[in-house]
């Protein structure tokens, strides 16, 4: 355990997924956890999952990429719990086609929840931190932040600008004594984001998630729960000197 106890966390996307078991871990931990997802119910679920491990929860519904949602959620879920101390950015959409058939409007969307999301979301967080000179922030990239992949330039290109963010942002916040990492997934089973980009895959005649398993030098896809574990720890004070890092998280996938 990470000695979290007291401490609030704001996750977006936690309605399911690498989310939900990120709240569930940071509860575990001891924190309280708000959860800001378009998926109200899924919200509400994880929230009680929360409630489940004996810290509050609060739930505001809206999307990152709209920052009238983000306003008014952040400013809900710290009258609910307190001022923010973690803020984990998971909140993404993935989106696969060849380059030439990936439509501007898909662009568009991508970069909206994934990269202005994360910008949206650390804007209206951070007053609070810089305010109280302390703070955790991890953000979502991925290992196709690092290594562009075909067939998946809207998500890649996010995910790069993502790892960008957040180095910028650590250099400019480590003297508010906050610090900004990111996470770089790699081939990540049971979330309904991977459901719906196998089933894309499937359409488009691509390898589906047991074929890409067996290049993972650990021979085995990555889980929720790898990425939680690793997100508490980030967050923790056992991490207190690591700021604008991207952590991979690949099964040996990505090295670099």
């Amino acid at each position: 355990m990470y000695g979290l106890q007291g401490r609030v966390a704001l996750v977006t996307g936690g309605g399911g997924g690498i989310g939900r078991a990120i709240a569930s871990r940071l509860a575990e931990e001891g924190c309280a956890v708000g959860i800001l997802d378009r998926d109200a119910a899924g919200a509400e679920q994880t929230a009680a999952l929360v409630r489940a491990a004996g810290v509050p929860a609060a739930v505001a519904v809206g999307g990152v990429e709209r920052p009238e949602d983000v306003t008014r959620a952040v400013a809900a879920l710290t009258v609910a719990l307190g001022a923010v101390d973690i803020l984990v950015n998971n909140a993404g959409i993935l989106r696969t086609a060849p380059f030439l058939e990936t439509s501007a409007e898909t662009w568009r969307e991508t970069l909206a929840v994934n990269l202005d999301g994360t910008f949206h979301v650390c804007h209206a967080a951070l007053p609070q931190m810089v305010a109280r000179r302390r703070g955790a922030i991890v953000n979502m990239s991925s290992w196709t932040g690092k290594k562009g992949v075909p067939n998946h330039s809207a998500y890649s290109a996010s995910k790069f600008a993502i790892i960008g963010l957040t180095q910028s942002l650590a250099g400019e916040m480590a003297a508010h004594g906050i610090r900004v990492n990111a996470v770089c997934p790699g081939i990540i089973v049971d979330t309904q984001m991977r459901t719906e980009a196998e089933e894309l895959n499937r359409r488009q005649g691509l390898p589906d998630v047991e074929a890409r398993a067996k290049g993972i030098p650990l021979r085995r896809p990555g889980y929720p729960q790898d990425i939680a574990r690793v997100v508490a720890f980030l967050v923790s004070d056992e991490a207190d000197y690591m700021t604008g890092q991207a952590v991979n998280i690949t099964g040996g996938l990505w090295m670099s």
